[in-house]
C-alpha cells in the first residue's frame, strides 16, 4: 500500500512542475544550501578597464598598427583566387545564365510581375556591354597578353584579376581595373584555367581560357 502512495505523491509532484506557476505556490521547497550575493563585475567596465590598461602600456597603439597595416596590405594585394592554374590546353565552352524564379516577383505596388516558377535570361534584359577578362597579374606575361587583347578589342574589355595587385596595375593602366573577390565570378562561370575571356553569343556566354603567347 504504502508504494502506491509514494507512487502517487511523485505524479503529484510531476504535475505540479508541469503546470509551472500555477501550481508552484502550493509548497515552499525552502532554502537548499547557503546563498551569495553575486560579486561578479559589470562586463562593460571590465572592457573598459582593459583598454585602459592595454592603453597605458602601449599595447592597444601596437594592435592598432598592425590591423592597419594588414587592412592596407589586404588591399594592395588581395587573396588569389583558388583553384586556377595558367591555361595549358586551350579551351571553349558556353554558359547559360538562365534561372528558375523560387518564388513570386511583385511591383512596388504588389502587382505580380513574375510568377514562381518563370524562367528567366537576365541576357535577354541586359547585354554584356564589354567583355569580361580574367587574369592573374603576378604573372607578366598575362599581364601583356592582357594590354593586347584591351588594345584588339579597341577598350571594350573589363579587367578583372584573380591574383595580384590590382591597384598597382590601375595605376600603370591609367584605367579602372577590377578583382574577382573569393572567386565568385570564376567559380560561377566553371573556369579553371587563366586568362579567359568572357563574350556574349546571342543568350549565352561564351567562355575561351586562352594561352599565352610564349
Amino acid at each position: 500500500m504504502r508504494r502506491h502512495t509514494l507512487t502517487w505523491s511523485a505524479s503529484l509532484s510531476a504535475a505540479a512542475l508541469l503546470l509551472g506557476n500555477a501550481s508552484a505556490h502550493a509548497f515552499d521547497a525552502g532554502m537548499i544550501g547557503p546563498t551569495y550575493e553575486i560579486a561578479e563585475p559589470h562586463l562593460l567596465a571590465f572592457i573598459e578597464q582593459r583598454l585602459r590598461d592595454m592603453a597605458a602600456s602601449g599595447e592597444l597603439q601596437r594592435l592598432e598598427e598592425e590591423a592597419r597595416a594588414r587592412g592596407v596590405d589586404a588591399v594592395h594585394h588581395p587573396v588569389p583566387v583558388e583553384g586556377l592554374s595558367p591555361t595549358g590546353t586551350r579551351r571553349t565552352y558556353y554558359y547559360d545564365p538562365s534561372f528558375t524564379l523560387d518564388r513570386n516577383l511583385h511591383d512596388a505596388d504588389g502587382r505580380l510581375m513574375f510568377a514562381a516558377g518563370t524562367r528567366a535570361n537576365p541576357l535577354e534584359i541586359v547585354s554584356l556591354s564589354r567583355h569580361l577578362l580574367f587574369f592573374d597579374a603576378r604573372d607578366a606575361r598575362q599581364i601583356a597578353h592582357a594590354a593586347a587583347l584591351i588594345t584588339d578589342y579597341g577598350g571594350r574589355v573589363k579587367p578583372i584579376l584573380t591574383g595580384g595587385s590590382y591597384l598597382a596595375l590601375m595605376q600603370t593602366w591609367r584605367t579602372p581595373v577590377y578583382y574577382d573577390q573569393f572567386g565568385l565570378l570564376t567559380r560561377r562561370l566553371g573556369i579553371r584555367q587563366v586568362p579567359a575571356l568572357v563574350s556574349q553569343e546571342g543568350l549565352r556566354l561564351r567562355i575561351d581560357e586562352l594561352e599565352v603567347p610564349r
